[in-house]
């Protein structure tokens, strides 16, 4: 616009008479001066620093205030009328946000703001909202910014609105941040850099990175607008800051394979990668387990002139800590601490040396790095102090873990569940299994939630001391409070079934995690096993791993161990040499360590042997790299089987769709599944859970209705982990009437269901905002005698107080308080051991 003023005043005809053109450029000057606003107080938004000092506690605090503009700052006939009104106060921007601070967020905040009369300059608004953004309160937030819209001096701006994104992207609230950016566009306010990148970060966030990667898509398609009346297509470029946005988004997600190709557009645009994304880049490899990756393109950074700080060096350590290479992150660590100008190590750098000291059982370095760590001027942050709490609790040290512990609370820390669950540990490694329980109580009363590992832990201290019966104690109010238990769970009772030498508990524990859909895995066989032969019951012994062997569960070094010692304790030495020749057969090293590598070299010298491997050979081979999470090995695998003319089969099939999925290929998995259907492979429970799960991650709704057509004629017969599974991913997609239609199906097929089902189900109608039929589903357990969890009750409860409604809120309080009494005290769960 200026240039086509000033080429509008040039083509002005020259008048000969001077005088005229001094007449003239007074005016141009005095029409100028009438248009600038009079408004020019730059000073009222400087920030003003102001400072306190507490000489007792020996601590200091600064806080930066802006006042915007004042009552004298406003127009004529707006100031008139404030000072007009007793109750119009003259205050500043942060006072107004201290006031609105110091309320309830449901109290009330426009009240505040009304009485404001800095409320009529428009130029406070974007200041206001960053100042209370900044405080990270998200509903005082949204109050505020629901009043400014409907001011009548508001006017729409892209900076608001991006402090608002980012606010709904720290709380994770993705759907809001995505809703906000569609308002922007509505007020014909155009989006700019900083508003996608904003939203970029929110989706990265949550680990939403395709979502992430198609809003920078969206940035590069042409937008209209108009200007002088012709229309022209304009695009935003991404800068740096939204390459490494989406990096991040990536590489928190573990998929670092992506992470890189976007690093590789973003050089190949002309945008060069700084410090900031090499980071992000390593983190992308710490992120993704690959290690080695992470250290190889460290090295490469090297050769760049980008030289690491902080952050880049405690990445290294955390990878080679994971490798076990701990000589070279002492070597690193002690670089940092002697040269200082470079690269200063703070909190993370000392706790991931003590971590790595802990993990390999050098408790006393672990004690130093921490005390090294003080006398340096670090303040410990509860990752420090749980670290240090845990290195004693595996080693037993209770003394220890609890003076650390306690220290933890004097200097203002407050433990969380992790400290907690440590020194649950620590009791129970130690043999003081009712002083776990005292601190397992201790932590419920300061409102800290167990989770599942505590109760685990704690399962273990009563089962590891021989108190079988309170272990059942804890497993009985575990699932009272809506946690299921899992494989570690069973395979802890099992052990301590072995040690009670209680035949008649392994076969309860056993059937019990049938019934709840729990699948063992190689651990929880070997725990069961090994308590069968300390029990004297070696046909168990021998049917169960018979089963092992059906249930296609890779028996391992231990596994064969505890068959042949239990063998030998029964002087059935036939037998021990028998499965002795089964582990030769297999391939299976004496050692749990290195398996891959010898698997892999057995695998090499069958072939060079001139055996050809069959089917199971070759299955046995994608199982192992579908553990190590080499995706690009298991596949190879697979078109050599192919090659050879050996037919896959479908668990052959599961276990590359297993390694596609590990490795962030869902989209191959579907691949998968179209071969099995030209070769008329028949799919199997674990082909179907592999699916379930690619086509969620997909959002693949086409494939999902096909898995419950394929699951409907054998639905008995199908897992409820599977089932589960396949509920919450077409709750997922938004498809809750579906998702009650087959739970219909579910339930007339006779399968069994359990809470985790019900739970399920709870989270998508809440999610969907369809409260009458969460609470039919409560009425449904109740009447199928499952006592609903009091978090379903206060989830709904909770629904009803934020989003329900005045009228809403008191039906859903009166119909949950009619389910309350009608259910009494809690139902007794059906276990078998009892």
């Amino acid at each position: 616009m200026a240039t086509m003023q000033n080429s509008h005043i040039s083509t002005i005809p020259q008048h000969p008479n001077p005088k005229f053109k001094t007449h003239f450029r007074t005016s141009i000057t005095v029409s100028q001066k009438q248009q600038k606003p009079k408004n020019e107080n730059k000073a009222a938004f400087e920030e003003k620093k102001k400072a306190s000092v507490d000489y007792d506690k020996g601590i200091h605090k600064v806080t930066v205030r802006i006042d915007g503009f004042r009552k004298s700052d406003l127009p004529k006939h707006q100031r008139l009328r404030v000072e007009g009104d007793r109750f119009q106060k003259d205050w500043g921007v942060s006072e107004v946000v201290e006031k609105i601070m110091n309320i309830n967020h449901w109290d009330d905040i426009e009240g505040v703001l009304n009485c404001w009369a800095g409320r009529f300059a428009r130029k406070n608004f974007p200041i206001l909202i960053k100042e209370i953004t900044q405080t990270g309160s998200i509903e005082h937030s949204i109050h505020v910014f629901n009043w400014m819209k409907n001011q009548k001096n508001y006017c729409a701006r892209s900076d608001i609105y991006n402090m608002m994104i980012r606010l709904h992207a720290r709380h994770n609230r993705v759907d809001q941040a995505r809703g906000l950016f569609f308002e922007v566009q509505k007020w014909r306010c155009q989006p700019n850099v900083e508003t996608y990148n904003a939203l970029i970060s929110a989706h990265g966030k949550a680990g939403q990175w395709r979502w992430a990667k198609n809003i920078m898509e969206d940035m590069l398609r042409a937008s209209v607008c108009i200007y002088s009346s012709l229309l022209r297509y304009l695009c935003i470029p991404p800068n740096r800051s939204t390459y490494n946005n989406l990096i991040n988004a990536c590489g928190s997600s573990g998929n670092w394979r992506e992470a890189l190709k976007v690093c590789k557009e973003m050089t190949e645009n002309g945008v060069g990668p700084d410090l900031v994304t090499h980071n992000i880049v390593l983190s992308a490899y710490k992120n993704g387990s690959q290690y080695a990756k992470a250290l190889s393109y460290f090295e490469l950074m090297k050769g760049t002139k980008v030289r690491p700080d902080t952050t880049t060096l405690n990445i290294v350590i955390h990878c080679l800590v994971k490798l076990e290479q701990y000589q070279k992150a002492v070597e690193i660590f002690n670089s940092m601490r002697e040269k200082r100008s470079e690269c200063i190590p703070d909190i993370v750098t000392f706790t991931t040396i003590m971590h790595m000291y802990s993990v390999s059982g050098q408790i006393k370095n672990c004690e130093a790095v921490f005390n090294t760590m003080l006398a340096e001027g670090l303040k410990p942050n509860i990752v420090s102090y749980n670290t240090l709490v845990g290195a004693y609790a595996s080693r037993g040290m209770a003394q220890e873990a609890l003076s650390i512990f306690d220290k933890m609370k004097s200097n203002g820390t407050r433990p969380d569940v992790v400290s907690y669950t440590s020194l649950l540990n620590a009791y129970g490694r130690s043999e003081q299994p009712e002083r776990a329980m005292e601190t397992f109580e201790q932590m419920k009363r300061n409102n800290l939630k167990p989770n599942l590992v505590s109760y685990n832990v704690l399962i273990d201290a009563y089962g590891s001391n021989g108190l079988l019966d309170k272990a059942v104690e804890v497993l009985r109010e575990m699932e009272h409070n809506g946690l299921q238990p899992n494989v570690v769970t069973i395979s802890t009772l099992l052990a301590a079934s072995g040690r009670c030498c209680q035949k008649v508990n392994i076969d309860s524990i056993l059937t019990a995690a049938k019934m709840r859909g729990i699948e063992l895995n190689t651990v929880a066989y070997n725990s069961a096993l090994g308590s069968y032969l300390n029990a004297g019951e070696y046909e168990k012994a021998l049917s169960l791993y018979k089963l092992m062997r059906k249930k296609k569960v890779m028996p391992d070094s231990v596994t064969y161990n505890v068959l042949i010692n239990g063998c030998c304790r029964m002087s059935n030495y036939s037998e021990a040499l028998e499965f002795l020749d089964e582990m030769i057969a297999l391939k299976i090293p004496l050692t749990k360590e290195g398996q891959l590598a010898k698997s892999e070299s057995m695998f090499s010298m069958m072939k060079m042997e001139g055996f050809q491997p069959d089917v199971i050979a070759y299955t046995t081979m994608l199982n192992a790299y579908s553990v190590g999470e080499n995706w690009e090995k298991a596949f190879a695998v697979f078109q050599e089987m192919e090659w050879n003319g050996v037919l896959p089969d479908a668990i052959a099939c599961s276990a590359l769709m297993r390694s596609f999925n590990r490795g962030c290929q869902p989209d191959k998995v579907l691949l998968v599944a179209d071969f099995m259907r030209e070769r008329n492979i028949p799919f199997t429970e674990a082909v179907l859970f592999e699916l379930v799960s690619a086509s969620s991650i997909l959002r693949d709704w086409r494939m999902i209705t096909e898995i419950i057509t394929t699951m409907e004629a054998s639905l008995p017969c199908v897992s409820v982990g599977t089932l589960n599974q396949l509920l919450h991913s077409i709750g997922k997609s938004g498809k809750t009437e579906t998702m009650i239609k087959f739970f219909y199906k579910v339930v007339t097929s006779g399968t069994e269901v359990n809470l985790t089902t019900y739970s399920v189900l709870l989270k998508n109608l809440l999610a969907s905002g369809n409260w009458r039929k969460y609470i039919e589903v409560l009425e449904w357990m109740e009447d199928g005698r499952l006592q609903p969890s009091s978090n379903m009750y206060d989830d709904i409860l909770f629904f009803a107080q934020r989003s329900g409604g005045t009228e809403n809120a008191a039906v859903i309080k009166q119909r949950v308080e009619s389910l309350r009494k009608k259910s009494g005290h809690e139902t007794t769960n059906e276990l078998l051991w009892r």
